[in-house]
């Protein structure tokens, strides 16, 4: 069973809460420009929707919160919006987020292997360009227990690259807690850090716009896809 989620901290944990972070009215002007997208996809890649950089923007809403900790330099690199409902209710194995999305392929040593999600190109870096990420989740709709919170390895992410073969070894180390949300909510995540997520138990809707941020550019000439 998942532990509470009091007190997790960011630094410590590789999660924190921010609770209302969107007051209803920016959170509804966030579902008005999310509103277009397709629905019963287990993720979709966000690149070019008009008026979504202005939350995501250091000076946003959304982007404000990853700049604190980060540097007003931050920018937000990827942005997917999860959309679980009864008709599209996956589960998610324990797992690292592990690549970046870029605009072309280049072949930089360290980076690799190349992969293709969402229609986007995508790298794995070296683990400590990651190391300096965060990762949002900013919450559209309420997730208790019941709605399929995103789990949490907390302190995973101070483990480094982590194998496969090693990845339950490590949750049972760090144990399990469960993120969950009320609407207007935005957990804020080291992007390394293991997470899963199980199959709704009473699926209702439950957005979810994840944004990862960082401030280093990539070298050999790699440009980040952005948003």
């Amino acid at each position: 069973m998942p532990s509470p989620i009091a007190q997790l901290e960011l630094g410590r944990d590789g999660a924190e809460l921010a609770p209302k972070a969107l007051d209803r009215s920016t959170l509804a002007a966030l579902e008005q420009v999310l509103a277009g997208q397709a629905s019963d996809v287990a993720g979709i890649r966000l690149f070019g929707v008009e008026g979504l950089p202005g939350f995501l923007a250091a000076d946003g809403p959304v982007g404000s919160l990853a700049a604190r900790r980060l540097s007003e330099t931050a920018r937000p690199v990827r942005a997917i919006l999860f959309d679980k409902t009864a008709s599209a209710n996956w589960s998610l194995a324990w797992h690292q987020d592990r690549v970046v999305a870029v605009r072309e392929r280049k072949e930089v040593e360290g980076f690799g292997p190349w992969s293709r999600k969402h229609g986007a190109l995508h790298v794995a870096p070296p683990f400590e360009l990651l190391a300096r990420m965060l990762t949002l989740r900013v919450h559209l709709d309420p997730v208790p227990r019941t709605n399929a919170p995103l789990l949490i390895a907390p302190g995973s992410h101070r483990f480094g690259r982590v194998p496969e073969v090693d990845v339950p070894e490590v949750v049972s180390r760090c144990g399990v807690a469960a993120c969950l949300a009320e609407a207007g909510d935005v957990w804020t995540y080291a992007t390394p850090i293991l997470h899963a997520s199980d199959r709704a138990a009473a699926a209702t809707r439950r957005r979810v716009l994840q944004v990862d941020y960082a401030v280093d550019d990539l070298p050999g000439g790699l440009q980040r896809l952005g948003v």
